[in-house]
């Protein structure tokens, strides 16, 4: 297949590159083109020459700044959304013009907001915060390509466990210096999944025939607690504190909302489509990122 990538040079992008080894990888990038399989755009300057996706079988969009580690002031919100919203737009009308006949475009879990303990799934509504807003847009504007006939896949999905992943970049070196330990009550849900299941379940649905709305998400759902102790478990070090939630806004603000609050989130979509997963808990998941 011929499989055109947005935002291919990110954590997703570079796991999903190898992923898709074998399969003729057309690169969207913002720099100069320094390989050949690189194409210069930038969406917010217009249109996609839709010549770029001729002989395209597959446009994935994994465009997007960076929702942790930033304090979100309003310019920031503001950017988090446009980086999001302006290129599917952009993707999503080239699509629609060259009639190619697929789009996998990035979503995420943020879009069940705080639902405590109440599962929830892909038939779900966008909660009415700021993240659940701002992906009710971000996957509305796939829909110039969902209207031209187009298979629109839109991938919800949670925090990404791998070897290198940003969460757990800024996590290890806190356990490792033993500051370990829950956020809150801990009782809130962490939406995860391994990256070689994220990988490997964009593949079988790129091969595939579903459309609409999947969650990225493990099939057992874990607590910041239970998530703490894996932690704490696999890197053999304790995590006895408990970090308050005014002292999370403190340091990070209103992104403090991705610690504190969560959803309990089900992979309805994956699950009956029968995919096997490799990592069926977070401690598996985390023995495998961690290499423990």
């Amino acid at each position: 297949m011929r499989i055109v990538i947005a935002g291919s040079s990110g954590y997703l992008g570079t796991a999903l590159r190898r992923e898709l080894a074998g399969h003729d990888i057309v690169r969207l990038v913002r720099d100069r083109p320094g390989e050949d399989d690189q194409i210069r755009w930038d969406p917010y300057r217009g249109p996609l020459d839709t010549a770029v996706l001729d002989g395209v079988d597959v446009v994935v969009n994994l465009c997007g700044a960076p929702i942790a580690g930033r304090r979100w002031n309003a310019a920031y919100k503001e950017r988090i959304r446009a980086s999001r919203v302006v290129p599917t737009r952009v993707l999503a009308e080239a699509v629609a013009r060259a009639g190619a006949p697929v789009l996998v475009n990035a979503s995420a879990t943020g879009w069940y907001g705080d639902r405590a303990d109440v599962p929830v799934d892909e038939s779900s509504p966008a909660s009415a915060d700021y993240l659940g807003k701002t992906s009710l847009a971000w996957e509305s504007a796939t829909a110039p390509a969902q209207e031209s006939g187009a298979r629109v896949i839109r991938l919800r999905t949670g925090h990404v466990l791998g070897p290198g992943s940003p969460l757990l970049a800024k996590l290890v070196p806190v356990y490792k210096f033993l500051l370990g330990g829950r956020f809150g009550d801990g009782r809130q849900y962490l939406p995860w999944i391994s990256l070689r299941d994220w990988t490997g379940a964009v593949r079988s649905l790129i091969e595939g025939d579903v459309t609409g709305p999947v969650n990225l998400v493990g099939p057992t759902p874990a607590t910041n607690r239970e998530f703490t102790r894996a932690m704490a478990a696999v890197l053999h070090r304790p995590a006895p504190w408990i970090i308050p939630g005014w002292a999370a806004r403190i340091v990070a603000g209103e992104a403090a909302v991705e610690l504190l609050r969560g959803a309990r989130v089900k992979p309805a979509v994956l699950r009956s489509q029968g995919y096997e997963y490799r990592d069926r808990t977070v401690l598996d998941a985390l023995r495998w990122a961690l290499q423990a």
